[in-house]
């Protein structure tokens, strides 16, 4: 699908002024009318694109008259605009450039999913987690008082949802005592607002604005007494108090005023003539300023901007095919009629999950709905409905997410168990804290974070949890690849940061009921625990009826062959399979392996595998360096390390030293080779068989 099937005329008949935007500057010779079509043309062109191939959704409704009034202003890239997190940025991406590739956003191949420094000059950073783009500004602008690179304005866009990240308050912390001129602008469309209107609020405005009054409080209160029609006289008759309680009144950005942050708000975030006006004044002012604003997630499609709460959440990202001429698609005839958040649903209870200014909750990693009978359920799903099993076994046990009660499948824990359930919002140290608190006085918190965003935590995993030898579970969902989300939220690293760490157990499971064990392993295990497992459909294989724990650091030998063994780790297990049938055709028969531990090995199996093998080939969905491999590797050599010709070679088989684009799964593993066919190839290879390499 390309752009061309829009550019000819607006649904009126007249051309599209947004055909006309090649780049940033062809909006600067606009009048305020002529922009504020733009920013509506661009909302029906985001409807209708993403309604059809499937993304982030919702909040780009919201910001397409945030990023006219932007760009109409600045002069990008000299002047820089950073976007919190990115999926707000779909617009930014049309305005700069990339319009007609809009169709190819989040395919493999496509349009990064967020921003990319790699994909436009316009992408002044690259972000896929939340709360860092007012760090960013600060150093940017910093840089630029110091001379370093071409001088120029800053402007961070953040969300109220990113605004719960502590990062996001240390910059804030920054900002102020720096005095960095920068312009913060607080996208705000998750909370009901009680905006400041008429002209106090315009005089508040000035005020907080005036080069005089920025350290002196004095001035402000001064400023009070004067005020007209005998307001002012009154005023000072009641005293400071009463002085300091109407100014935080009337100014809701005391907050960020007492941190040296001068705050204009709430400006109408879908009107192009406030928002250019506030903006102008915030870039003059020449010291960090706050612009608070309103905007409406999913403004202009009806059924998110009126459908409240639950159409917000619903309408955050639009599954494919999901929309036709505006409007939700009619639900097929024969098909459920409940699909996943985008599309149609049959009337279910509503349920108050917290949104988060982070892509995490999109479409596809969300549970709305149980899959179809005889498909096989998602692994989250499966962790989800097991939480609640293991909180009303042992009400020790409490689950903690990060903003992410549906993308982990602790919702359902919400639901039915909530007393044992925490959401921290988009905090991740705090989250890992809190649980460090809590088993310190004897509970048993499980952690749902996805691998990529407990790496934010990793300060606190060492020296608050493993450190002092706590009893907390890290569930690690998303650990592998994970798609069309791409490198920002692959969760490939997390084996090699585990294992250097003193304490902790590393376990995955080869399937949904390996998974089931896993988590009682886990949680009745003293000490930490991390249980990693991938996104998507489990293996269809059928659940325990009662959970079963683990011997720590035991391997499981699922099939005995010769030569060759295939030890696998998590999904590598399922790879492990695939290659040794593909072997088997070929005569010869592999013993395939789960080891279920990476740390600690199960050294007696590793070590009599090789003993009894030509070739050890160990698979995981992890980078390469510190991985399971590397765990292997540096067994059988300190083991065999005075008999090395008694042990085998070993090949190890996952994730290269490179950041992996995005895509589907299925697709980005044969990329890098991550496949029972391409495993095969290489043993025959290896093996020197005389086989034919597979094609």
């Amino acid at each position: 699908m390309s752009d061309n099937g829009h550019r000819a005329e607006r649904k009126d008949g007249e051309p599209r002024l947004l055909d006309r935007v090649d780049g940033p500057s062809d909006l600067h010779g606009l009048d305020d009318e002529q922009l504020q079509q733009v920013a509506q043309e661009m909302r029906a062109y985001i409807i209708d694109t993403i309604g059809e191939i499937g993304g982030h959704f919702g909040a780009n409704l919201g910001t397409c008259e945030l990023a006219v009034a932007l760009h109409s202003l600045l002069d990008s890239p000299r002047d820089k605009v950073l976007w919190d997190v990115g999926h707000q940025a779909y617009p930014h991406k049309i305005l700069t450039g990339r319009r007609e590739g809009l169709a190819t956003i989040r395919q493999h191949g496509g349009l990064a999913p967020f921003c990319s420094i790699f994909e436009s000059e316009h992408d002044i950073m690259g972000a896929g987690h939340a709360s860092t783009s007012i760090g960013y500004g600060v150093g940017l602008k910093e840089a630029m008082r110091k001379g370093i690179g071409e001088d120029g304005k800053v402007a961070a866009v953040i969300g109220d949802g990113a605004l719960t990240g502590g990062v996001a308050y240390e910059a804030l912390h920054a900002a102020g005592g720096l005095q960095t001129p920068m312009v913060i602008v607080l996208n705000d469309n998750g909370m009901s607002i009680s905006p400041n209107v008429g002209a106090l609020s315009r005089y508040f405005n000035r005020v907080r604005l005036n080069p005089r009054l920025y350290h002196a409080r004095e001035g402000v209160e001064d400023r009070l007494t004067k005020l007209p029609l005998g307001l002012g006289e009154r005023i000072e008759r009641l005293g400071p108090e009463i002085k300091s309680a109407i100014k935080a009144y009337w100014a809701p950005g005391l907050f960020f005023e007492e941190l040296d942050l001068a705050y204009m708000g709430v400006i109408d975030g879908h009107d192009v003539h406030a928002l250019r006006e506030a903006l102008r004044e915030a870039f003059d002012a020449d010291r960090p300023v706050v612009v608070h604003i309103h905007t409406v997630k999913g403004k202009g499609f009806a059924p998110a901007e009126d459908g409240g709460l639950e159409g917000m959440e619903k309408w955050h990202a639009a599954k494919p095919n999901s929309i036709v001429d505006g409007a939700p698609a009619e639900p097929p005839a024969d098909g459920p009629k409940t699909p996943h958040m985008g599309g149609f649903e049959a009337h279910r209870p509503v349920v108050g999950v917290r949104e988060s200014d982070s892509p995490e909750s999109i479409a596809p990693e969300r549970l709305e709905v149980a899959p179809a009978p005889s498909a096989p359920p998602q692994y989250t799903q499966v962790f989800g409905e097991a939480m609640v099993v293991e909180a009303r076994r042992d009400r020790r046990v409490v689950g903690i997410t990060a903003a992410m009660a549906g993308g982990t499948g602790l919702q359902k824990l919400a639901d039915e168990e909530p007393e044992s359930y925490y959401d921290v919002g988009i905090a991740e140290q705090n989250a890992v804290l809190l649980a460090s608190g809590l088993a310190i006085q004897g509970a048993k918190p499980v952690c749902a974070i996805y691998s990529t965003f407990l790496q934010r935590a990793y300060d606190q995993i060492i020296h608050d949890v493993c450190l002092q030898d706590l009893d907390v579970t890290f569930a690690m969902d998303r650990a592998g690849l994970v798609g069309d989300d791409g490198p920002t939220h692959h969760g490939v690293f997390d084996i090699s940061y585990f294992r250097p760490i003193p304490n902790v157990v590393v376990m995955a499971p080869r399937d949904e009921a390996m998974l089931v064990h896993m988590l009682r392993t886990a949680i009745a295990h003293d000490g930490p625990a991390a249980l990693r497992y991938p996104r998507g459909a489990a293996e269809g294989v059928d659940l325990p009826a009662e959970p079963r724990e683990i011997p720590i650091g035991s391997g499981e030998v699922l099939a005995s062959g010769e030569r060759v063994a295939l030890l696998g780790f998590g999904y590598g297990v399922a790879v492990a399979l695939e290659a040794a049938e593909i072997l088997a055709g070929h005569g010869l028969d592999a013993t395939v392996a789960d080891a279920r531990f990476a740390k600690p090995l199960d050294a007696e199996l590793v070590e009599r595998l090789a003993a009894e093998h030509d070739l050890v080939v160990t698979i995981e969905e992890n980078v390469l360096p510190g991985g399971f491999g590397s765990a292997v590797l540096e067994q059988l050599e300190d083991a065999f390390a005075d008999r090395p010709a008694d042990r085998a070679h070993v090949m190890r088989v996952g994730l290269p030293d490179r950041y992996v684009t995005h895509g589907k799964p299925a697709l980005l593993r044969e990329e890098v080779g991550l496949t029972g066919e391409a495993v095969a190839q290489r043993v025959l290879a290896s093996m020197r068989s005389g086989e034919p390499v597979l094609s």
